[in-house]
């Protein structure tokens, strides 16, 4: 018995699926269903040039490689920015501390002297 191709991209449990809220997630859910057709594809044999290149890709060294670099690179942007936020909580405190030592010797700070513009992140 042949198998019926009208309804070759839909998918009968994935049809009653809720739409999305977000552009993100409706995304989500494109490339979720694409994913699976192009599984079901590779699964019966009818599966593209393109479709099986496009996996191989994902599957070479080089492209993990890539990736685990690309997620090293955004754990340092993250720590470098904790950094910086760290070093600016500690100026401050530093700013604090100072003004308040003076102001237990008796002098009276001039608020306006050395300080900087509030530049919180």
């Amino acid at each position: 018995m042949a198998k019926s191709s009208t309804n070759i991209c839909r998918s009968p449990s994935k049809s009653s699926a809720r739409p999305a809220f977000s552009p993100e997630a409706r995304e989500n859910q494109l490339i979720a269903m694409a994913y699976d057709l192009a599984e079901q594809h590779l699964r019966d044999g009818t599966a593209t040039s393109q479709e099986i290149t496009h996996f191989l890709k994902l599957g070479s060294t080089e492209t993990r490689l890539e990736k685990q670099i690309l997620e090293e690179q955004k754990t340092l942007i993250t720590a470098k920015t904790e950094a910086l936020k760290s070093q600016k909580n500690t100026e401050k405190i530093y700013r604090e501390a100072l003004r308040a030592m003076q102001r237990y010797q008796g002098a009276t700070p001039n608020d306006d002297e050395g300080e900087e513009p509030n530049e919180d992140i």
